[in-house]
Parts: structure tokens; C-alpha cells; sequence
């Protein structure tokens, strides 16, 4: 799911969760679409109502305004819109369409949609596309050409305009940053590095070639402070923090003097960047970058990693999982100007979503098994509803729509359907029934 976020309003514009928001009225930062509306009104999702598989479905956040889009893949079969697998992931807005994969049974291609049954394929000339990503008038991602794997490809929504960009494989992680495609590829002979493309021919090139032995593999992209840091191999260091920028791109810290610092979960606050990571010493700990220097912020777990995750800005302070060493295991966390410190007495976090002046997560004060909760700016964390007390009905894909927080649960009588709530124990209820009787509308996430 996403969440509407500076660093997600703009050029990359996508959503990673079967419940995906996509509406042309919310996303005013991207590419094509533009609207005086202040709010989405609509959510792509993918669903199953039980007799025609999993398919393309709209939500407003009520029961009227729940229906099927379009059956893709006629009958039972799955289309699995927003993704080629299990777990439908990616919906994109660009140009006054949504764009994202499904299989109509020939494999899983590029497809568009206006919410409406004007819904159709874009072409047959590329599989399994992934990380659809809007920069400047194109659509770009990844996917197999059926040449040498998968490879860059850009769109302007029609079949014609769908072509290959540059000649290299393996690509993953687009970002984009000062208006370029940063990414990791190989061109074949430098192993996988950090390449950059401006969509034009010839534009596509390598930044650097991070490990001149083997695959340097970046991954986990994240803009701050302009510039663009990530995690990559060298072939001396292990994984560490890098970064590129106008100067040139350096490892900014060998965290791990002895192997690999592995650092993950990138997030901005308070200018600074935050993220997880293996000092070899302390273990898998919570660490931030700024302008004076690199640090770890807290050793949360004196004996092992505390494995911080899940991050997420919320009453000027950062909120994520970790696990202290307790016997609850991954609990509430936050950290500020004040310190770092736990938050509530639950444990099972996940989920993070800011909503309605508050923080919405699922997770388990010990007696319930995992349910919908919440933390306010006052600091009083509180169970919103007990939906279901067996682990079968966490909570899970958090969007905000339509002044309420869409999600996914189990009851235990309908199967893990569509729910919202206002922040209320009454106001908690399950929007649609989408797959009659004891069976699953979504998809667990």
C-alpha cells in the first residue's frame, strides 16, 4: 500500500499491495494526469469473488462502489492484476490510465485500465513487467523481451510506443533521481551495477563500476540530501552504504569492518537518513546518516539484532519494529529528539500507516491475538477492534481512502475480505463480502 509521502508523490507515483491506491484524482505529481481534486476516489485492488479467480476490482470504500472491473482471464482462471504471481503488488497512473501486469492466460503482460471496462492490453511484446515507474512523458520498467532477459522498457500507453531502452539485463530498482533512471543492470561484462538512463538512445550508461571482480548488486534506493544512497558490493568491503551524487559516487561508510554491514529499510527524518544495519559488532541495529557523519543511533538489542524495520514518520518522530531481547519479540518503537524509546506494551508490529492524526498498525498485546491498533499524539496506543482473536485475521495492506483506512482481515466467518474503519470500534466494519461465505476476497499480503 502506499501512503502519500513527498518522497512518493511525483516522478515514481506507484503502489506496492494488492489494495493499491491508483486514482488520476490523488496522484497529482504524475505523469499524465492532472485534476483540480484534492483526494483520491478510487482504489484498484485485485479479487476473487469466488467463481471468476483472481481479477482487476475498484473499491470507493463502500459495498456500491466495490464491483469487478473486468474478468481478464475469462472463467476461474487468474489474472492476477498488479502483479505475474501470488502476490499482486504494482498499479501505476500515467497518461489518464492505470497501468499494470496481468495474464489474460497467455502470460503475464502490460494492461491498462481507466477504472471502467475500457480495460486492455497495451502489448504482447514484452513479459512480466515490474517496478512501472513514471519519469518525465514515458512509463518505464522492467521486463523480458525475450532476448536476454529482463531488460529496461519504456511506454507512452500504446502498443507502438512500448520499445526496449539500451542493451542491458538483470535491471531492478529504478529510482528515479535529478530527473534520470538510476537502476541496477549488467551489460554483460561489468556484472550488476549502477547504471543511470535519460530514455533517450545511447542515454542508457554506467555510473560506475562499483566491483571490478564480480556483481556490485545495489539495491534498496533512496534520494536524500541530493543524492542517491544505497547498498552495494565492492569485493573488498562486503555490503555497505553508498552513494552517488553530482561529485561522484563513494561508499560513504564501511560499517562492518569484517564483512557485510547489509544496510536496509532507508527512510528520511529529520534530515537525516535512517536505515538497519550489521556494525559486526552490535548486530542488526538502528544507524542514520547526515551531514555529520554516520552513526549508530541506539543499541537496541545488547545480546542480538533487534532487526529494526517497518519505519514510518508520525508526530515528528520515527516509529518502526524491533525486538529488545524481550520475551515479546518485535514490539513498537520510535525515536525522536528525545531519544529512542518503546512505545505501548504490543508486539507482532507491522503495517505502519498514518491516518487521521494517528498511527494504525497490526499487532498483539500478548492476550488478543494480532488486531487493528492504534497510537495517537498523545501517546496512548490502543486496541481499535478485536476482529478476530487467531492469527488468521491480521490486518494487513493499510491505505487511506476516502477519509477512512482501507484494510485486509479475516473474522473468521467471511474470510479475509475488504474492512475500513474510522478509528472507532463501531466505525470498524468489513466493507464487501467480495467472495461469498468462508472463503478469501484478498489475498494476505
Amino acid at each position: 500500500m502506499i501512503h502519500l509521502e513527498e518522497n512518493l508523490m511525483g516522478p515514481l507515483c506507484k503502489a506496492a499491495s494488492a489494495l493499491a491506491l491508483a486514482s488520476a484524482l490523488g496522484l497529482a505529481g504524475c505523469g499524465g494526469g492532472a485534476s483540480s481534486a484534492s483526494s483520491p476516489s478510487i482504489m484498484l485492488l485485485a479479487a476473487n469473488d469466488g467463481g471468476r479467480g483472481i481479477e482487476l476490482w475498484k473499491t470507493d470504500g463502500t459495498a456500491n462502489g466495490t464491483s469487478l472491473v473486468k474478468d481478464i482471464n475469462l472463467g476461474a482462471g487468474n489474472s492476477f492484476p498488479g502483479g505475474s504471481g501470488l502476490f499482486p503488488s504494482e498499479f501505476v497512473f500515467f497518461n489518464g490510465a492505470w497501468f499494470f501486469s496481468a495474464d489474460d492466460g497467455t502470460g503475464p503482460e502490460l494492461w491498462k485500465s481507466d477504472g471502467t471496462g475500457a480495460t486492455v492490453r497495451v502489448t504482447a511484446v514484452v513479459s512480466s513487467p515490474r517496478e512501472l515507474t513514471v519519469l518525465g512523458n514515458a512509463l518505464y520498467f522492467s521486463a523480458d523481451g525475450g532476448l536476454s532477459g529482463r531488460e529496461l522498457w519504456k511506454t507512452d500507453g500504446t502498443g507502438a510506443g512500448t520499445v526496449r531502452v539500451g542493451a542491458v539485463s538483470l535491471v531492478s530498482g529504478l529510482t528515479v533521481f535529478n530527473n534520470v533512471l538510476y537502476f541496477s543492470a549488467s551489460d554483460g561484462i561489468t556484472g550488476i551495477e549502477l547504471w543511470k538512463s535519460d530514455g533517450t538512445p545511447g542515454g542508457t550508461v554506467l555510473v560506475k563500476d562499483i566491483n571490478p571482480m564480480g556483481d556490485s548488486s545495489p539495491s534498496g534506493f533512496k534520494v536524500f540530501n541530493n543524492a542517491l544512497y544505497f547498498s552495494a558490493n565492492d569485493g573488498s568491503t562486503g555490503f555497505e552504504l553508498w552513494k552517488t551524487d553530482v561529485a561522484g559516487t563513494v561508499q560513504v561508510m564501511d560499517i562492518n569492518l569484517n564483512g557485510d554491514s547489509s544496510p536496509s529499510g532507508f527512510t528520511v527524518f529529520n534530515n537525516a537518513l535512517y536505515f538497519s544495519a550489521d556494525d559486526g559488532i552490535t548486530g542488526f541495529e538502528l544507524w542514520k546518516t547526515d551531514v555529520a557523519g554516520t552513526v549508530q543511533v541506539k543499541n537496541i538489542n545488547p545480546t542480538a539484532d533487534s532487526s529494526p524495520h517497518g519505519f514510518m514518520v508520525f508526530d515528528n518522530a520515527l516509529y518502526f519494529s524491533a525486538d529488545d531481547g524481550g520475551v515479546a519479540g518485535a514490539e513498537l518503537w520510535k525515536t525522536d529528539a528525545a531519544g529512542t524509546v518503546r512505545v505501548g506494551a504490543v508486539s507482532l508490529v507491522s503495517g505502519l500507516t498514518v491516518f487521521n492524526n494517528a498511527l494504525y498498525f497490526s499487532a498483539s498485546d500478548g492476550v488478543a491475538a494480532v488486531e487493528l491498533w492504534k497510537t495517537d499524539v498523545a501517546g496512548s496506543t490502543v486496541q481499535v477492534k478485536g476482529i478476530n482473536n487467531t492469527t488468521l485475521g491480521a490486518p494487513n495492506a493499510f491505505t487511506v481512502l476516502n477519509n477512512a483506512l482501507l484494510f485486509s482481515a479475516d473474522d473468521g466467518v467471511s474470510g479475509r475480505e475488504l474492512w475500513r474503519t474510522d478509528g472507532t470500534p463501531g466505525g470498524t466494519v468489513q466493507v464487501k463480502d467480495i467472495c461469498p461465505g468462508r472463503c478469501d476476497g484478498l489475498l494476505f499480503q
